[in-house]
């Protein structure tokens, strides 16, 4: 399908995502993937703040509000919890959560999962989206998921490689 991958090579998208676990007839999946130059712990503590902001486009979805670009003191995700927010508006849903490894929600009718792949002094960030939706609107939600997905993983890219080796002091949580 066009756009389905972006960044991954050939043996990503043959891994088993725990995404993969909540979606029976996918017609959708879409695999994007960064290498970021720091510890899987950093990089955690920047997947994990997705929570706060959506990290993609602000202007489009974030009401325009600029996604924080410090940590927030924030606990680690819980099954259940809100899985993003966009305005202060919480979006989506955690249904699973592999501390340092993997976090998979649900929002908008698909499934994702952000998986961390540790590799030398690196760390591979990779996500799939999973989704059975009708087959005609497949390649353009494909399409609008690597233009938002892209600019999420860059962003994440960025402020993981600023971060010192370990996560820096987190600041107080943003009002809601």
């Amino acid at each position: 399908m066009l756009g389905d991958r972006w960044g991954v090579t050939d043996h990503e998208t043959t891994l088993h995502y725990p995404c993969d676990d909540f979606v029976a007839a996918a017609n959708l999946q879409a695999w994007r993937g960064v290498t970021v130059h720091a510890t899987p712990a950093v990089v955690w503590s920047w997947v994990t703040q997705v929570r706060v902001a959506p990290y993609s486009y602000d202007w489009i979805d974030n009401r325009g509000r600029r996604s924080p670009r410090q940590l927030v003191d924030l606990p680690e995700p819980r099954v259940g919890e809100a899985f993003t927010s966009s305005g202060s508006r919480p979006l989506g849903r955690i249904v699973s959560v592999d501390r340092g490894r993997h976090l998979t929600a649900t929002i908008m009718g698909a499934f994702m999962s952000y998986v961390l792949i540790p590799h030398d002094t690196t760390t591979r960030l990779l996500l799939k989206v999973s989704m059975s939706t009708n087959r005609l609107a497949a390649p353009a939600i494909c399409i609008g998921d690597l233009v938002m997905a892209r600019r999420q993983l860059l962003n994440l890219k960025q402020l993981a490689e600023r971060a010192p080796d370990h996560p820096e002091p987190r600041s107080p949580r943003p009002p809601s």
